[in-house]
């Protein structure tokens, strides 16, 4: 007569462990779909809108820095904030950016816009399963792409005073190569972050998580759409 195998509790343990990082990383690309939602909705509303369109060129600086301010709020009091309020701050954010991003519309062609968006959502999607699934620890990388990311910027403020289009192709070159590496980074640093705060409200983790992928994604969609998109 055989006797059933018994579950070790450690590996029924492990099971729910990876299940509810499974939930937790779902509601992540819930939010971060829905932030990426707003921010098109807000972009197409706004360039259809003459008045809203006048005020975001009127004050351009203030659209610009407006998600710069929001950005810096979540990303440094997320561990503070309840879920509705992180929610709130979330959506604010990406209707900020959507504003900002209404100018494209001005400068590229529509086609163009939509082609590098399918291409960003194409190795997003790629590079997060390889970041849920791979074997590998991805903290190595973690200094490459910090170095990267700081040296982007310097050039970034550099090329402003600079305009060089030479320049502008390789920062946006860097950039692909930056953002798809910290997209895969982000995501498996997302569940050990799910793992190690137990105690902390799942929903304004879950929305800080989206706001961390959601930047990967926004950052290579400029990319992209620097290297490839037609200008009007």
């Amino acid at each position: 007569m055989s006797v059933p195998n018994e579950v070790s509790p450690f590996g029924a343990e492990a099971v729910l462990n990876h299940e509810a990082a499974n939930t937790f990383m779902a509601k992540v690309y819930r939010w971060m779909t829905f932030g990426l939602g707003t921010t098109a909705l807000v972009a197409w509303f706004t360039v259809q809108n003459e008045v809203l369109l006048a005020f975001v060129l009127r004050n351009i600086m203030l659209v610009a820095l407006a998600p710069i301010v929001l950005v810096i709020a979540l990303s440094f009091m997320a561990h503070k904030l309840s879920g509705p309020v992180a929610a709130v701050l979330f959506l604010v954010y990406s209707a900020s950016i959507g504003l900002s991003f209404s100018t494209l519309f001005l400068v590229y062609e529509l086609g163009s816009i939509f082609s590098a968006f399918a291409i960003t959502a194409t190795a997003f999607l790629a590079l997060s399963i390889y970041g849920t699934f791979t074997k590998r620890d991805l903290s190595a990388w973690r200094s490459f792409l910090f170095i990267g990311l700081i040296g982007i910027i310097v050039a970034g403020i550099v090329n402003v005073f600079m305009k060089s289009s030479p320049m502008g192709f390789v920062i946006s070159c860097a950039m692909v190569v930056v953002f798809a590496g910290l997209t895969a980074y982000d995501t498996q640093k997302l569940r050990e972050i799910h793992a190690n705060s137990p105690h902390r409200s799942m929903t304004a983790l879950a929305i800080y998580g989206a706001l961390k992928l959601y930047l990967d994604f926004i950052n290579l969609f400029l990319a992209i759409l620097r290297i490839f998109g037609r200008r009007n």
